[in-house]
Order: structure tokens, then sequence, then C-alpha cells
């Protein structure tokens, strides 16, 4: 089945989105059942395309087959989309469905919030990885850092990049925080 996956794949890119889902149904009609794989191929080729309301029909369309959506296919639908609640809503689905993000999910996440400027949403992921069990990595303290600093919280900004340091995560302290560096 990977084959098909790629066959989609480069049509898309080459020849467009079009010919990609004409290859997909035609997949379907000689009784090929897609995959998560290829949904997941299609839903980012749509994204690409701008055509975030078909991805969401391909997303449904899934699950009605009995595909279950997996971190792949939410981690298209987290990356591409750019309204705050749209992504949170998504977020939700995907842990209400049972579908653990990755460590780079959660990064991605607070640094586009973080660069758009919205705290509040970092930290529901910061929270919301913590509530998963998830320790969080050096790159995941830098995009909450990152954000703090952006919105001129430097204490804050501080606190966290100490812990880090203490965690062993870093060995270098961020000059622009004035830390000093971990010793035990």
């Amino acid at each position: 089945m990977l084959w098909h996956i790629t066959v989609i794949h480069a049509i898309g890119l080459s020849k467009g989105v079009e010919f990609s889902i004409r290859v997909y149904r035609e997949m379907k009609e000689v009784g090929c059942e897609p995959n998560v794989g290829t949904y997941n191929t299609i839903v980012k080729l749509l994204f690409d395309n701008g055509r975030i309301r078909d991805a969401y029909k391909v997303f449904d369309q899934m699950r009605e087959k009995g595909c279950a959506p997996n971190v792949m296919t939410y981690h298209c639908f987290l990356g591409c989309l750019e309204k705050p609640r749209q992504i949170l809503r998504m977020f939700d689905r995907m842990m209400n469905g049972g579908v653990r993000p990755r460590m780079d999910a959660y990064v991605m996440l607070m640094k586009k919030f973080g660069r758009w400027g919205f705290l509040r949403p970092v930290f529901i992921i910061w929270k919301k990885m913590e509530e998963q069990g998830c320790s969080p990595d050096a790159c995941a303290y830098s995009a909450l850092i990152n954000a703090l600093v952006q919105k001129g919280l430097v204490d804050e900004a501080r606190m966290y990049e100490e812990q880090m340091l203490e965690k062993g995560l870093s060995s270098k302290p961020r000059v622009d925080l004035g830390s000093k560096p971990h010793t035990e």
C-alpha cells in the first residue's frame, strides 16, 4: 500500500491535488481501501492548496470508514490551521480521541502561539503536556521561554530557564535573561 501513498503524493505535487484525488478514487473503485497514510497524504495536499474545508471532509470520511486518525493526521491539521480556537479544538479532538501528541507537536503549537503573541494557549498546551506525563525537553522549554520573553515577562522566563538548567536540559543560560550557569 505504500506505493499508492507515494504515487498520490507525487501526482499531487506535480499535477495538483485534483489528480491525486482522482487516483485516490480510482484506487477505491478497484478495491484498494485507503489506509491512514493515504488519507493523511490527501489531507496534507488539500491543506497545501488552501482547501481547508475539503481537508475536514476527508478527515470526516476517514472516520466514517473506520479508519482512525493517527498522530500524523492531527499533526497535519495542527500545523496548517491558523486560528487559535480551531487549533485548540482540533488538539482537544486529538486528545479525546485517544491519540497522544508527540513532543514535536507540543513544541510546534507553543512556538506557533508564541509567534502570534498568544500566551494563554501556550500555557494550555504546556499544562496538557504535563497532564499527559510528558516531561518537557529543551525545545519545549525554549518555546515557552521565547513566548514569555516576547511578551516582556522576563522574570517568568527566567524561572522556566532555571528549571530547564536544573534538569540538565541545557548547559548554556540565555544572555538576554541574565541567568547564571547551573552548578551542582
